[in-house]
């Protein structure tokens, strides 16, 4: 084994000295080692170049089959490029890459997404152009930003007044112990710059309030309302409803969640047309009332950067008009059909 793999050393390093391109040289490897693989199974056992060259054919097997995976990846990620839009000489050339196109690192980043076919490069492009507002870095916040940036979301605007506590940290995995007093908007940034550097994070530390929410609305593509009070939800609705773009919703208590698409500019009702009027109190009680699994935010959180994903790339079908209901004790999951109201104060006639 030591005398062929000292010929592979040999030919490569004459290779270099001769200024032969790499390709060439990686061939040449490639065809001693299937040289020695064909010697190793015809000749017979004990024979002197058998014996010179492993014995075996087994281990030069292995390493041939690891070759052939590592050609294999080359050429999917080669292919994956020029899916994308893009090749080996735009990415030296262009250490940082024009609006909309992708570097190296985030291509093999987001390989996983690129090879989907509801996706693929335009969707990737799609998502890395947009913007998406998440109103709220708690137990719905949390995942679904994550995700957010791990997908690539070009940016992502996040508005909370809060600063991260102790009891957060249960079910709040964008927050660390660590963090414990710092407004959540910027420890949720620096856990996603930390995730992804390729996007970008507005943080806004306020509560959504009525004086800025159409405005601010009217700057993002789409929003994710991951709120527990209903003011907060119905005014998210009545700005998304203004701005004529969709609202993701997520709720959850103890044990179950909920999540639906409100986008009545596609025909689907608003939010206030499921919820007119918000419950007394007591019926519904916040989750340091009520209490709530920890793994819970995280399933429904990260169903809802799932359908924000779908929504921008226009993958799939997205829960317009409908409601996923999950039960998380007995590992079940529902959807109800929803319809518009016509004497909805908010989206009738939109």
């Amino acid at each position: 084994m030591g005398l062929v793999l000292f010929l592979a050393v040999l030919l490569w390093g004459l290779g270099v000295l001769m200024g032969t391109p790499r390709s060439v040289r990686l061939n040449m490897i490639g065809l001693l080692l299937l040289g020695v693989v064909i010697l190793q199974v015809i000749l017979p056992m004990g024979h002197p170049v058998r014996m010179a060259t492993g014995g075996s054919a087994a281990p030069w097997l292995i390493l041939f089959g690891l070759v052939a995976i590592g050609f294999a990846y080359a050429l999917v990620v080669k292919r994956l490029r020029k899916k994308a839009g893009t090749d080996d000489d735009k990415i030296v050339d262009e250490p940082a890459p024009k609006a909309g196109s992708f570097s190296a690192s985030e291509l093999d980043r987001y390989a996983r997404h690129i090879v989907l076919r509801e996706i693929g490069g335009q969707g990737q492009k799609k998502l890395k152009n947009a913007k998406v507002l998440v109103i709220g870095a708690g137990g719905l916040g949390a995942p679904a930003l994550q995700y957010l940036a791990a997908a690539g979301v070009g940016t992502i605007g996040v508005v909370d007044d809060d600063i991260v506590e102790n009891a957060n940290l249960q079910r709040q995995v964008i927050h660390r112990d660590e963090d414990i007093g710092i407004p959540k908007v910027f420890s949720a940034q620096n856990a996603m710059l930390a995730q992804n550097p390729h996007v970008t994070v507005k943080p806004y530390h306020r509560r959504l309030e009525a004086d800025i929410a159409e405005e601010l609305f009217a700057e993002y593509d789409l929003v994710l309302d991951g709120t527990d009070n209903f003011d907060t939800r119905y005014l998210s609705n009545r700005a998304a409803v203004a701005a004529g773009i969709p609202l993701v919703s997520g709720a959850l208590s103890q044990w179950e969640g909920q999540l639906s698409v409100f986008d009545p500019k596609h025909g689907t009702p608003c939010y206030q047309c499921i919820f007119p009027e918000a419950p007394a109190d007591g019926l519904a009680p916040s989750c340091a009332a009520a209490g709530v699994i920890g793994p819970l935010p995280g399933v429904i959180g990260a169903m809802m950067a799932v359908e924000a994903v779908k929504l921008i790339t226009g993958a799939g079908q997205p829960l317009r008009g409908e409601m996923l209901i999950y039960d998380a004790l007995w590992g079940e999951t529902r959807k109800i059909r929803l319809k518009p109201r016509d004497d909805c104060p908010v989206c009738h006639g939109s």
